[in-house]
């Protein structure tokens, strides 16, 4: 009954004392807060850590929630910092996210697996490891525009800069994620050949 409510009504109601409705909030939002953490984190391990983290975050901040952005907005700045604070404390080489077993975790989440759809995880595999190749800042804003569906204004207010900022590094990190893709894709090539 809860999960119909909107994001707003079920912090509302988290606020009255029924935590209940948190769960819920998590339920709705936990497949894409781990989705991020693990364009930051190394292992799944990490990720899990780093979203648990973020949900023990929003639940104490929750009362600080001023409803001026959209709740995803805010919970996702709250997936960044604390990423980046995970990460400063683990001392992670950004050059090594390149895992391959990143994309296998993400599309475990799901827990099953539809043959017909064989052509569209491929597409998705080499996106996924395109993006796991690009930056932290990169990897966020193209999974935040794209996957998060949020505006530039929105990826701004996650992040803690300038929209037009956004746009630019936003146009920066699709040619870099091009760029990804074109090697992949070629290598990939190559080995048929």
């Amino acid at each position: 009954m809860q999960s119909k409510l909107s994001d707003i009504e079920l912090i509302e109601h988290t606020l009255a004392g029924d935590q209940s409705a948190y769960a819920d909030l998590v339920k709705r939002h936990q497949r894409f807060v781990f989705t991020l953490a693990m364009r930051f984190a190394k292992t799944r391990e990490d990720a899990e850590e780093i979203a648990q983290d973020c949900f023990i975050k929003a639940y104490r901040s929750l009362g600080s929630f001023q409803r001026n952005s959209k709740f995803t907005t805010w919970l996702y700045s709250i997936v960044y910092t604390t990423a980046m604070t995970f990460l400063r404390k683990k001392r992670v080489d950004t050059d090594s996210i390149d895992d391959e077993n990143t994309y296998i975790q993400l599309e475990n989440q799901g827990g099953y697996y539809d043959a017909n759809d064989a052509e569209t995880k491929s597409r998705s595999y080499y996106l996924n490891q395109a993006i796991t190749q690009l930056l932290p800042d990169d990897a966020t804003i193209i999974t935040l525009f794209y996957k998060g569906e949020q505006s530039l204004e929105e990826i701004g207010q996650t992040m803690g800069i300038d929209p037009n900022t956004v746009k630019v590094k936003l146009f920066r990190a699709r040619q870099r994620l091009k760029e990804k893709l074109e090697r992949l894709l070629k290598n990939e090539v190559n080995e048929l050949i």
